[in-house]
């Protein structure tokens, strides 16, 4: 069996499946956010009538490696929240193949809750022929070892509208709803020409796709620069989801994005106010402490062998430019 997946198709542009799981798990019959339907937050149409599952502390484990910014998404709320003995976490290593994220990082490649060498076997557990890509994040329901849902923008959103009474009594309020309907616009934009947007610069076919790409990356970069050049973050003086969406994309772009995926206008660290704003986060308990470069540069320059065929993982950059006093706030 080849297990070396190919991300490139030649000649035409990236376009990512955002086909996921849209069970939901929720605190009653119905979503705890009161604009749900006003602002759906799943990933593919936001289906309303899906299956729900109940927020019972204990039943589920989040399987989210630390290499994949999505997943990463899902780590650092769980974190802000103080969900970790609410919700368990299971990490797959930072390297995967073309069948699915593996457990390498745990005693004999085998999660300790779940049991299961390969993430793919929670998938098949909830649908035997499961036809779409393994990926993480994904809750899976320990007792009977199904994948609940994989719907990463869902799986943040509801982490904090529905497990409101089981967070610390200081969460963070990620999704102000003084400024709600502005951050979905912000978060919009963000996952699209930026989240997104490195990818299909990495992983265009043709050299239109990837100019057409690169143009919408940089213009959307500097519209963030002069965003937060007169407010800390991105909806102002408090940190909020938005904040974190983007995070996880930014500490991977001088890393891997800048050369691994041709994002290379200039470094992150050449912009003052992203480059700041980055740091001041990052120093952040819940956000740095829970980034390891290591594994993120592993993912990319080993998973990714149509782009970098020799696997070699770059020994730079020096980190130590993170815990710089980043002067905001």
């Amino acid at each position: 069996m080849n297990d070396t997946a190919s991300y490139t198709t030649k000649g035409q542009p990236f376009e990512r499946d955002m086909s996921y799981l849209p069970d939901r798990i929720l605190a009653g019959e119905r979503s705890a956010d009161p604009l749900d339907d006003d602002f759906p937050s799943g990933s593919k149409d936001s289906p309303r009538d899906v299956p729900v599952w109940p927020a019972v502390p204990g039943r589920y484990r989040l399987v989210a490696a630390r290499a994949c910014p999505w997943a990463h998404r899902s780590i650092i709320v769980r974190t802000l929240l103080g969900l970790e003995d609410v919700i368990s976490w299971g990490a797959p290593g930072p390297t995967h193949d073309a069948r699915s994220w593996t457990f390498d990082l745990d005693p004999g490649g085998v999660d300790p809750v779940l049991g299961i060498e390969r993430l793919q076997q929670a998938y098949f557990a909830r649908q035997p022929d499961y036809p779409r890509g393994i990926t993480v994040p994904a809750i899976v329901d320990v007792e009977s070892g199904e994948v609940v849902t994989n719907d990463f923008p869902q799986i943040t959103h509801d982490l904090f509208f529905e497990w409101r009474e089981h967070q610390r009594p200081d969460a963070p309020d990620l999704w102000p709803a003084d400024v709600r309907e502005e951050m979905e616009s912000v978060m919009k934009r963000v996952f699209t020409e930026i989240n997104n947007g490195v990818y299909r610069c990495g992983f265009a076919g043709s050299q239109e796709a990837y100019d057409d790409a690169y143009a919408r990356l940089w213009t959307t970069m500097d519209w963030l620069e002069e965003r937060l050049a007169d407010r800390r973050f991105l909806m102002g003086e408090a940190f909020a989801e938005a904040d974190v969406r983007l995070f996880t994309t930014l500490v991977r772009f001088d890393a891997v994005y800048h050369g691994h995926f041709k994002c290379n206008r200039n470094k992150l660290t050449e912009m003052p106010n992203l480059w700041g704003y980055a740091r001041d986060l990052f120093q952040t308990p819940g956000f740095g402490d829970e980034v390891d470069f290591e594994q993120i540069k592993r993912h990319y320059y080993v998973v990714h062998t149509d782009i970098n065929p020799t696997q070699i993982v770059p020994a730079g950059p020096d980190e130590a430019g993170w815990h710089t006093p980043h002067g905001r706030g």
